[in-house]
């Protein structure tokens, strides 16, 4: 018997999105739980077409409080949870029903693709992995009052189907940097995971000098998730060449090696940081590593989809230039093509390579 499945929600001000958001999904669930935490639109209204169980939850500066209230009213086997802004595509959809059918009910938890950015074309750009459906007899929780995580552990499944973020309007800025500062100004003490999330806070908001000291904090407990330790080295290496402090730049962007084989997206950045020095040789070593790594299969990290093909293929093909080599700019345009055929660089390359090669035909 296939098992059944509680929707579980958070919102505030939510009346743009959350309409999109249950349409694509509330016939894929047996029960939708919204929790409000303090709308002043047509949220709750919006959600009470697709549900009687609307709640109320005073909102505390912690969101993984409202979280596990909502998980708390849940009653089905399963809990699967989005947010406003996320939608389950056609194709996924059917993923979803598959994946229902053929669920093991040894399965505590089972972790989906979050697709979060895209190119113009639509093809996901920047994704990683979330737990997104997990069984409500283990009570999991959420952990950290921003940039929350549900803490699962048991048999883990990573599905192939993927929750869709369509943004339709920028958070409030300074919003999660202004909880972090009212945690610290009460005597909180930030776990590792939060130091690294404050960091990126303080670097989004061009707060640099804080930003390097809390990554480098962070760094320094010993005790990050590896994907966060390689992240926070790119992070931190680009709030020194925000600083223009490009040999510190450069010794972060190395220092991530020592967490795990080298990232793509590292590699191209070493590569930006000899490619603006004019070392064009230097630059394409880098550059050429990123096109040799293998992309971690089932990542949990980060994963910027196009520093693994497309990025250091464009790249090449502007190094060689550079050099005078035509014969190899044309080969890495063909290569950054096979990615992304329709992207406009591609193109471009395409037509400079054709109008140099009928100027320089016999007449």
């Amino acid at each position: 018997m296939m098992p059944t499945v509680s929707l579980c929600m958070i919102v505030k001000n939510e009346e743009d999105t959350l309409g999109r958001c249950l349409d694509s999904v509330y016939d894929l669930v047996d029960e939708i739980i919204v929790v409000d935490t303090g709308s002043k639109d047509m949220t709750k209204e919006i959600a009470r077409k697709y549900t009687v169980k609307v709640y109320d939850f005073p909102w505390i500066d912690d969101f993984s409080a409202a979280r596990n209230y909502s998980f708390e009213q849940a009653t089905m086997d399963y809990i699967f949870w989005l947010d406003a802004d996320d939608v389950v595509l056609p194709e996924d959809r059917e993923k979803f029903r598959r994946l229902l059918a053929a669920l093991d009910p040894k399965i505590d938890a089972v972790m989906m693709k979050y697709n979060i950015a895209f190119d113009e074309q639509g093809n996901a750009t920047f994704s990683y992995l979330r737990e997104r459906l997990v069984k409500r007899v283990c009570n999991f929780k959420w952990r950290e009052p921003v940039h929350e995580y549900l803490d699962i552990r048991g048999q883990i499944f990573i599905s192939d189907l993927c929750i869709t973020h369509l943004k339709a309007c920028s958070s409030l800025p300074g919003r999660n940097l202004a909880i972090y500062e009212k945690l610290l100004a009460s005597g909180h003490k930030l776990t590792p995971r939060g130091l690294y999330y404050y960091a990126r806070e303080l670097k989004d908001n061009e707060k640099y000098d804080r930003a390097i000291e809390h990554f480098t904090k962070f760094l320094e407990t010993g005790q990050g998730w590896y994907e966060d330790c390689i992240n926070a080295c790119l992070e931190l290496a680009r709030c020194y060449a925000i600083k223009k402090d490009y040999q510190k730049s450069l010794e972060a962007l190395f220092k991530s090696f020592s967490y795990d084989l080298p990232r793509a997206e590292v590699c191209c950045e070493i590569g930006y940081h000899y490619k603006n020095l004019n070392d064009l040789e230097k630059a394409i070593f880098w550059f050429e590593l990123a096109t040799q790594l293998k992309k971690p299969e089932n990542s949990w990290g980060f994963i910027q989809v196009d520093y693994w093909g497309l990025i250091p293929c464009l790249e090449l093909c502007c190094c060689y230039y550079q050099l005078g080599n035509l014969e190899k700019a044309v080969e890495y345009n063909q290569r950054a093509e096979k990615f992304k055929p329709n992207d406009p660089s591609v193109l471009f390359n395409k037509q400079l390579f054709a109008s140099i090669s009928n100027s320089v035909q016999p007449q």
